[in-house]
């Protein structure tokens, strides 16, 4: 029998780390997120077995955006870690989008975002 050492290892890939953060984010904002927004993303580098996550994201507005940002960042290094054995010394978050309570859709659909 091989010890369990000698037997190779196992690489997860940055794109799935990276899945794994992105639905951490939208478990993180269940109920928050603005119809009308596009689900959270996220990118990953990984080097050794330490993981840097940027996720980016759509929220409501008016809404308190720093809690939600820290609800994403505790709940994506907990989701991280625990599915990829990854340690995540940080989690930025990019709000790319508010989506105001306040607006109606635009005709044909779409809405009008605040930038």
């Amino acid at each position: 029998m091989v010890p369990a050492a000698d037997r190779g290892a196992t690489r997860i890939a940055d794109r799935v780390v990276a899945k794994i953060a992105a639905q951490a984010a939208r478990e993180a904002l269940a109920g928050g997120l603005p119809a009308p927004g596009a689900a959270p993303h996220a990118t990953v580098t990984v080097h050794h077995d330490i993981a840097r996550v940027r996720v980016s994201l759509e929220l409501g507005y008016p809404s308190d955006l720093a809690a939600q940002c820290a609800a994403v960042r505790t709940q994506v290094a907990r989701r991280v870690e625990e599915c990829a054995a990854m340690s995540v010394p940080e989690v930025d978050v990019d709000i790319e989008h508010l989506h105001s309570t306040h607006t109606r859709p635009a005709p044909g659909g779409r809405d009008r975002r605040l930038r």
